[in-house]
């Protein structure tokens, strides 16, 4: 099981990271916002919580910069319904501890506004991690051609996350100021939804 890996950061596109972790070897890994956020600039040194996925006909690695990203990712896969495509759009959309907060207060509606979330799906989170919420908080701290420009990235990076294309490219335009990165209109579009 690998449970982290520490290397340099060779290539970064959400939800796609890859790291060196010497020896020539490179770990392709999937990972939340929540993570791109904080992730250091390509060539950089890293250190990343994963988790590892195998089905029948793929094997998957998920990467997180805190402990608390991975216990939340592994404990909503747990909610019937609930996948790891769901599980990276919760962290894309809210912090742990905002997440914590609306499944405690029972707050449905704020979490349909995440990307993949039903009105049923939202309420059985809620059930089934009302009593688990509490401890979710607390915890330490595809590689290619980059698009031309951050809007354009964040507008791929939003239909990566479940927006339909031009839902994506109408979040990303009402937010993005000058000098902004993809991170910061990811994140300004992703807060903007919640609302």
């Amino acid at each position: 099981m690998i449970g982290r890996l520490r290397g340099i950061l060779i290539s970064k596109s959400p939800p796609w990271l890859m790291i060196e972790v010497g020896g020539g070897i490179g770990y392709e890994l999937e990972a939340p916002m929540s993570t791109f956020y904080d992730l250091p600039e390509l060539g950089r040194e890293v250190t990343l919580f994963t988790h590892y996925a195998q089905k029948e006909d793929s094997v998957s690695l998920y990467g997180f910069m805190r402990e608390g990203e991975r216990r939340l990712f592994r404990d909503v896969q747990k909610v019937t319904g609930i996948g790891a495509k769901i599980a990276l759009a919760i962290l894309s959309g809210v912090s742990v501890d905002e997440f914590s907060r609306l499944v405690q207060a029972g707050d449905v509606t704020a979490l349909t506004r995440i990307p993949g979330i039903g009105k049923k799906t939202a309420e059985r989170m809620v059930v089934e991690l009302r009593d688990r919420a509490a401890a979710l908080t607390g915890g330490p701290a595809t590689p290619g051609q980059a698009p031309a420009d951050p809007q354009s990235e964040a507008v791929i990076a939003l239909q990566q996350l479940g927006y339909k294309p031009a839902e994506a490219q109408r979040m990303a335009r009402d937010v993005t100021a000058p000098g902004d990165d993809a991170a910061d209109i990811i994140r300004k579009a992703l807060r903007s939804a919640l609302r």
